[in-house]
């Protein structure tokens, strides 16, 4: 390849190999909140010029994945804890409301991509890779949402699912420790089931139950691992 083939392609496409290795990184706790991201630094490390690390770090910017400071230096986003009521608080209403949704217009062809999104999140389950777990999460309560055919409550509530992935990382890994790591699996067959039975008031009752155990988990992982005391009111509860 020649030397100026090689530019036009990094040039083009060189952003996005440095964007999925960060993001996976930073999804994975790899690169903890807060850690400093050097564009220079960056450059070194995947022996590309400034301009394509910058690119990705926009992007990862519109992910709300890292933060520009005041002086212009780049870090990963913090977790924001003390904003973790509000979070969990929309995450509740979205779920509840994409899966009763759900459960009411679902098809066939539906009810197929669901329970192939489940299979899928049962088998990251096996590696033990929380990255692949995260996703594979994602993807099957987004199959859920579409099938509730309203694309703005599907499109808040994928906004929603990837803000909490490094949360959903915390939270699998107390759930790994505490020998409850199926749990989840046992959760997403239940939900399944509801839609596929149309039952809109049971998808209701275990989307909301879902949402409380993610947080009661991450809650408890906090407070082992963080000296900061964290104080949640409860969930409103199903109606």
């Amino acid at each position: 390849m020649s030397d100026e083939s090689e530019v036009k392609r990094i040039r083009g496409t060189g952003w996005k190999s440095v964007y999925e290795t960060l993001r996976n990184e930073i999804l994975a706790l790899t690169l903890p909140p807060g850690q400093l991201l050097d564009e220079m630094t960056l450059a070194e490390r995947f022996d590309m010029s400034r301009s394509p690390v910058r690119e990705a770090l926009i992007r990862l910017g519109a992910d709300e994945l890292v933060v520009t400071l005041s002086n212009r230096s780049t870090i990963v986003a913090p977790i924001e804890v003390a904003t973790f009521p509000k979070y969990v608080e929309a995450l509740d209403i979205a779920q509840r409301m994409n899966t009763r949704l759900a459960a009411a217009l679902r098809t066939e062809a539906d009810l197929k991509i669901i329970a192939k999104r489940l299979k899928s999140f049962e088998a990251a389950v096996k590696t033990g890779n929380h990255l692949a777990m995260s996703e594979a999460n994602k993807e099957f309560h987004m199959a859920i949402a579409h099938a509730g055919k309203n694309q703005y409550l599907a499109s808040f509530y994928e906004k929603l699912l990837s803000q909490g992935q490094r949360m959903l990382h915390l939270h699998f890994e107390y759930l790994e420790r505490t020998h409850e790591g199926y749990l989840l699996t046992d959760e997403h067959t239940l939900m399944l089931n509801a839609v596929r039975g149309k039952n809109v008031d049971l998808a209701d009752e275990l989307a909301h139950a879902h949402t409380r155990q993610f947080q009661d988990n991450f809650i408890n992982f906090m407070r082992e691992n963080y000296t900061t005391d964290v104080t949640l009111g409860p969930l409103r509860a199903a109606e």
